[in-house]
């Protein structure tokens, strides 16, 4: 039995496959002061489905997959440790002079971004390395101690270790970690050039301070987690997802915590990529997870889910540059939670304040007094009071409508259906920029892609936002209200190792490039021996970050290390790298040499068996609710057919109106809409 759980702003969401396939979800509300317990809860929520104990459920699963926003809210928040940066003498100012430029150039009102350790932690280490790797000056050990023992003064509880040309010559960066082991015992420290190998100095130390900072609170975070899970019973593997889509062992997320900042959301991407080609719908498809707190949006172009190392914190330019490869996701503030509110100038605004988990929306009773995106669908009669999670949580309809009568409807002079319907209305609109921001960056049509809805929310207004875009067709899955725990169920352990190396077309270094290569496959290897969970062999491949002679900035080509180890391996990487900047820039330079700067190394291994993944519907949650009114913008109130989503026959045609149920979502199709149940279980709409 395998166990995948996905801790959101408002629910935490648990995946459950059991041996022989068979796919069972649950839904718990996220508990922000103690995330393990809400995790726990859903647990127990499995357990009781099968008229176990939780202990008895614990001691059958041989895997527990956990996705955590913990470490991004750290970084938010500034929730993260004391850390000091140590660089080569003279770069003190490195995180200060940082990289690119303001994002309004001539907006001088936005003060230019703090450091992320702020300078009067950052110490100079007297030491020299060239770009040759040639020591220029010896590393000055009485120095490096001097700085540690005022570290140890300053109660500093994490070290980032960032020197000149570490990624082509590691040996000062190494024996200052050792004279940190030493002289500062129990105090966590990364080396740039392990973290993050790219020739890139800001991008270096910004990686390394971050992941030093996360050390102290994730080490503590893991091991609370991993303590309570074994505390029930659990003897498993236990793994955590990563920001580039795949999952590692828990103990590398301890040894490098940078790995999950973007966990959670990197998954939704990774089963709307298994939907989208069990429907075979469309090359360019748009995945958008809707949560609570926040709709997160990513793409999935030709069947390749795009991985970054653009991920900032925050606004790009003004936040913080991850610089660790992740699934390219989107995040605005818009989801369930979502909290309407009319503005001085009598104005609706809906977001990016969220109500989360707790107090919630108003209709959950446990406090909220505001009106949010979920009261607005339950005044409108798209969400059953009754029934929501399956009727374990039963919601307050007329304290909803209260709220919003009171908060949103008097100030603007409307009806309550009418303001209820401005505030979805709204939310919607922001969604469909958001969308359209990211897809119309990179040339794709929204038309012309496959709307693949996921997340607890996704069905209150996904229709309307396919309409908006054009989208021919609308995807609801039927795990999509657990879409990213889905995909955490799906991804391949992965991880990813990177090195430095300069290697011209005109001067072809193959001995060199053979010994990186190798270098890079021993540590993938030594990785996958270390991973008992993978569950087929391990795939490596391999991608050169390379430009033309004299540009700024360098793309990824992939690359077959035989081939471009045999003979005419310098022209047919020439050829490749020439292919893709015409493809990305519309433009090639023959007659510039190429330059590779660094190559990488992922590797893959599955875990799960290629087999359908199918959720498992009890007989007891089939048929049909009593028809209900509901109000549908331009119509008024209609009476409604309720389905139940288990119920519906694969390929039978349905008309709107329909509110089409599930014990963990609720899927509005207005009148002008037709949708079917398609053979993989999903509900397939047309706007």
């Amino acid at each position: 039995m395998r166990l995948a759980s996905d801790t959101g702003g408002t629910f935490t969401d648990l995946v459950v496959e059991e041996d022989d396939g068979r796919i069972t979800m649950y839904k718990s509300p996220t508990v922000p002061d103690d995330p393990v317990l809400g995790v726990l809860r859903a647990l127990e929520l499995a357990a009781e489905d099968r008229g176990l104990s939780l202990q008895e459920l614990m001691a059958r699963a041989d895997t527990f997959i956990h996705g955590t926003t913990h470490a991004i809210n750290a970084i938010i928040t500034g929730n993260v440790a004391r850390t000091a940066l140590l660089v080569t003498k003279g770069h003190r100012d490195i995180l200060v002079f940082r990289e690119g430029g303001r994002v309004e150039p001539f907006n001088q009102s936005i003060p230019f971004p703090r450091p992320y350790i702020p300078r009067d932690l950052t110490y100079e280490i007297p030491e020299r390395i060239l770009s040759t790797g040639a020591i220029h000056r010896d590393l000055d050990e009485a120095a490096v101690i001097g700085v540690l023992q005022s570290l140890k003064e300053q109660q500093v509880e994490a070290v980032a270790v960032c020197l000149l040309w570490a990624t082509i010559n590691p040996a000062h960066e190494l024996r200052v970690g050792e004279l940190i082991a030493e002289h500062l015992p129990g105090v966590p420290y990364t080396l740039a050039h392990d973290v993050n190998p790219t020739l890139r100095e800001f991008r270096r130390a910004s990686s390394a301070a971050i992941d030093a900072s996360l050390k102290p609170l994730m080490g503590h975070y893991l091991s609370g987690l991993t303590d309570r899970i074994r505390g029930e019973g659990f003897t498993g593997d236990i793994m955590l997802l990563t920001s580039s889509g795949g999952m590692v062992d828990a103990a590398e997320v301890a040894r490098s915590p940078i790995k999950v900042i973007n966990s959670g959301p990197s998954m939704a991407p990774i089963s709307g990529h298994y939907y989208a080609r069990a429907e075979a719908q469309a090359d360019d498809v748009i995945v958008a997870d809707t949560g609570g707190t926040t709709y997160d949006i990513s793409l999935v172009r030709k069947g390749v889910v795009p991985i970054t190392r653009e991920l900032w914190i925050g606004r790009p330019l003004l936040g913080h540059l991850v610089g660790y490869p992740s699934v390219e996701v989107k995040s605005v503030g818009a989801g369930g939670g979502s909290i309407a509110h009319v503005d001085q100038g009598g104005l609706l605004r809906v977001g990016p304040q969220s109500a989360g988990a707790k107090p919630g929306p108003v209709c959950y009773r446990q406090g909220g007094t505001k009106p949010t995106v979920t009261d607005a669908s339950v005044a409108l009669g798209h969400i059953d009071p009754d029934f929501f999670l399956g009727g374990r949580i039963k919601l307050d309809r007329p304290a909803a409508i209260e709220a919003i009568r009171k908060q949103v409807a008097e100030p603007l002079g409307m009806s309550v259906d009418e303001a209820s319907w401005q505030i979805i209305a709204l939310a919607t609109e922001g969604m469909v920029q958001a969308i359209a921001d990211i897809t119309v960056a990179q040339g794709i049509d929204p038309a012309n892609a496959v709307l693949i809805g996921g997340g607890g929310a996704a069905g209150l207004n996904s229709t309307f936002i396919a309409r908006r875009l054009g989208c021919k067709s609308l995807v609801i899955p039927e795990t999509g209200a657990a879409l990213s725990a889905a995909g955490a169920m799906m991804s391949p352990l992965i991880s990813e190792y990177a090195t430095s190396i300069f290697v011209s077309s005109d001067r072809f270094d193959r001995e060199a490039l053979a010994a990186a290569i190798e270098r890079l496959r021993a540590k993938c290897e030594d990785f996958a021996s270390r991973s008992p969970a993978a569950n087929g062999a391990p795939r490596i491949s391999f991608v050169a970050e390379a430009r033309y002679e004299g540009q700024v900035w360098d793309i990824d080509v992939k690359f077959d290390p035989q081939k471009i180890l045999g003979p005419d391996g310098s022209e047919i990487f020439r050829a490749g790298f020439d292919d893709m900047h015409e493809q990305i820039f519309a433009v090639r330079d023959p007659g510039s040499a190429v330059e590779i700067i660094g190559i990488r190394a992922t590797l893959r291994a599955d875990i799960r068996r290629d087999v359908e993944f199918r959720l498992h519907s009890p007989g007891a949650l089939s048929g049909d609710h009593r028809p209900r009114e509901i109000y549908f913008h331009g119509y008024g109130r209609l009476q409604t057919p309720v389905l139940r989503l288990e119920a519906i026959a694969p390929g039978r045609p349905g008309q709107g109106p329909a509110i089409i149920e599930s014990a963990f979502t609720t899927i509005v199709v207005d009148p002008d809409a037709r949708f079917h149940r398609s053979g993989t279980g999903s509900i397939v709409i047309h706007p």
